[in-house]
C-alpha cells in the first residue's frame, strides 16, 4: 500500500483507510459478523492498510471496544483515530443527537476510548461534529491540552465550515478534516478543500463510496435490514433512489470499460482530487477490504476525470445527504 500525507507537516499513514463504523453500527447485519469483521482488521494490516476510523458513538462504544480486542498486541501497527463530541439516544427515526464539544467532554470521552482501545495514546482525535454551543478555539485549546500530555498526538475536526477550519488552525495546528466526500457528495468542493490547504489540513473523505450506494451492489431500498440507517437517509428513498441509481449505472459502465469495479472507479475518483485526501471506505469483509484497497494501482487520465464528472455531474444528486436534523449538524 502507498502512503499518503494528512497535512502540510503530518504523519505518513496508508493511502486508503479503514472506517470501521460499520462492523458495529448504523448499517445492520451484525449479528454474526465480529469474527469477519475481525479477520478484515487483521487482513487490512497485512496488506498495508494501516490507518484505521473509529469513534465513540459507534455503537455507542461497541466499534473500539472491537478494535481494542481484534487488535490487542498489534498498536504498533496501526495509525489509529478516534472521534467524541456526540451524544446519541433513541433508535431509527427516533435517533438523537447531541452536541458535547467542551474540553472536559474531551478529556472523559477520551479516558473512555483509551479503555476501550487498549492503549495509552490515540494518533488522531476527532471532534466529531461542532458544537455551536462551544467556540471552537475551546474546543481546540483543550485537544491541545491532551496532546501535550501525550494522549493524543494529532488533532482532527469533522465536518467543519471554512471559517470555524480558519480559526481552529489559529489556535493549534488540526492535522486532518473528515468530511463526506465522493462523486455524489461535492460539498467539500466549495471551498473546505482550499481552507484545509491553506491551513497545511489533511482532508478524509468518509463515506468515498456514498455509504455503498456507489459499488452498484444496492438495487433497490429493500436491500437494507430493517436498523439500516440508510432507510431513512433521503437519498435512499422514493424517487431520489431511482434518479441516483440511474447515475451510478453511467459510471458503472465506464467502470467496466476500464475493467475495474464500480468501487474502485469511485475510489480512484477520490484519490485524483488530490495527494492529501485519504480516503476511508468502510467495510467487514476481506472481500471488499482487498478490492478497494486495490483501488490505489488504478491511474485515472484528465480524459477519464472529464467523462465521469459528465456522467456523474456534481449538482445532479437527488436528496440530502443527511435526514434534515442531521444537515444541521454538518459544515458547521
Amino acid at each position: 500500500m502507498q502512503t499518503r500525507r494528512l497535512g502540510r507537516n503530518g504523519p505518513e499513514v496508508s493511502a486508503i483507510g479503514l472506517g470501521c463504523m460499520g462492523m458495529s453500527a448504523f448499517y445492520g447485519g451484525r449479528d454474526d459478523s465480529e469474527a469477519e469483521s475481525i479477520r478484515t482488521l487483521h487482513r487490512a494490516l497485512e496488506i498495508g492498510v494501516t490507518f484505521l476510523d473509529t469513534a465513540e458513538m459507534y455503537g455507542p462504544h461497541a466499534n473500539e471496544e472491537l478494535i481494542g480486542r481484534a487488535l490487542s498486541g498489534k498498536r504498533d501497527q496501526i495509525f489509529l483515530a478516534t472521534k467524541f463530541g456526540i451524544g446519541i439516544s433513541g433508535e431509527g427515526a427516533a435517533r438523537t443527537f447531541t452536541n458535547q464539544g467542551k474540553p472536559a467532554d474531551a478529556r472523559k470521552a477520551l479516558e473512555g476510548s483509551l479503555q476501550r482501545l487498549k492503549t495509552d495514546h490515540v494518533d488522531l482525535y476527532y471532534l466529531h461534529r461542532v458544537d455551536p454551543n462551544t467556540p471552537i478555539e475551546e474546543t481546540v485549546g483543550g485537544l491541545a491540552e491532551l496532546q501535550k500530555e501525550g494522549k493524543i498526538l494529532h488533532i482532527g475536526l469533522s465536518e467543519a465550515s471554512v471559517e470555524t477550519l480558519n480559526r481552529a488552525s489559529a489556535t493549534a495546528q488540526i492535522t486532518a478534516l473528515q468530511s463526506e466526500y465522493s462523486l455524489w457528495t461535492r460539498d467539500p468542493e466549495d471551498g473546505v478543500l482550499a481552507a484545509c490547504r491553506a491551513n497545511g489540513i489533511g482532508f478524509v473523505p468518509y463515506s468515498p463510496l456514498g455509504r455503498g450506494f456507489l459499488t452498484g451492489a444496492i438495487k433497490s431500498p429493500d436491500d437494507f435490514d430493517a436498523d439500516d440507517f440508510r432507510r431513512f437517509n433521503p437519498r435512499f428513498q422514493g424517487e431520489n433512489f431511482a434518479k441516483n441509481l440511474a447515475l451510478v449505472d453511467a459510471v458503472s459502465a465506464i467502470a467496466a470499460e476500464k475493467g475495474c469495479t464500480p468501487a474502485q472507479l469511485a475510489l480512484a475518483w477520490v484519490l485524483a482530487q488530490g495527494p492529501d485526501i485519504v480516503p476511508i471506505p468502510g467495510t467487514k469483509r476481506v472481500k471488499t477490504l482487498e478490492e478497494n484497497a486495490a483501488a490505489i494501482d488504478l491511474v485515472l487520465s484528465k480524459d477519464d476525470l472529464a467523462r465521469i464528472d459528465a456522467a456523474f455531474p456534481a449538482d445532479a444528486v437527488a436528496g440530502t445527504r443527511y435526514p434534515e436534523a442531521a444537515m444541521r449538524s454538518v459544515n458547521r
